[in-house]
């Protein structure tokens, strides 16, 4: 079973399939740490990001999976499990460079339909229904207002003891669902056959016992 979660910015779709994984047993597909697993392998070999040809050669051979123990997302890069290190600063800057390497983003499709063929998962982010996973059993396009996205965001900015501006914070969610929507490859769009949930009178628990339940049908 896949179940393929798309939706703009600040939907809460990485919060909500996490939670879905969780309550199914399935395996949330974390795209992210799978980004910066590459990275690690690159660094590994000092690997200059900028020889196109290199980069290709290295991952050609690399295997990432994601698994839970204890409850816990573990990823294993090549057999080794790595995810303590997946947060190290050098890591993340890696990451955010070969992330725009057009062979890593085709490895990566790769190792994600991969998973999604051999597991039981949820994936969520852009193009997931409409590219990545175009077979998947479920599909959901998670929204909210712009306004509500906005709140959600400023909320969690306060809370970490920051004076965000909430006009700026919504002008610039309208300007990222513009540039996710109109980009020419894998633009962010709701698949023919995707469920519409909008999410914005509905609180955590409603979202994830409504996917669950389309899930089940």
């Amino acid at each position: 079973m896949n179940i393929a979660i798309d939706g703009p910015a600040g939907a809460g779709k990485s919060t909500i399939a996490k939670l879905v994984a969780g309550k199914l047993g399935y395996i949330y597909v974390d795209t992210g740490a799978m980004y910066r697993a590459v990275a690690l392998a690159l660094l590994n070999a000092k690997i200059d990001v900028t020889d196109v040809d290199a980069v290709a050669n290295e991952i050609t051979g690399i295997e990432i999976t994601i698994c839970y123990e204890d409850h816990a997302q573990q990823v294993y890069l090549n057999g080794e499990n790595v995810t303590g290190s997946l947060r190290k600063e050098e890591v993340g800057n890696m990451a955010s460079k070969s992330s725009a390497i057009p062979c890593v983003r085709e490895k990566l499709l790769d190792l994600q339909r991969k998973l999604a063929r051999e597991n039981d998962v949820v994936m969520d982010g852009r193009d997931i229904g409409t590219n990545i996973l175009p077979n998947a059993e479920v599909k959901i396009y998670l929204t909210a207002s712009s306004a509500v996205r906005a709140k959600r965001r400023y909320d969690e900015l306060i809370a970490k003891g920051e004076t965000p501006d909430i006009d700026k914070i919504e002008a610039d969610i309208i300007t990222r669902d513009k540039q996710d929507m109109e980009r020419p490859i894998a633009p962010l769009k709701q698949a023919d056959d995707a469920v519409y949930l909008d999410s914005s009178d509905l609180g955590i628990n409603e979202v994830v016992a409504k996917i669950i339940s389309i899930a089940e049908k």
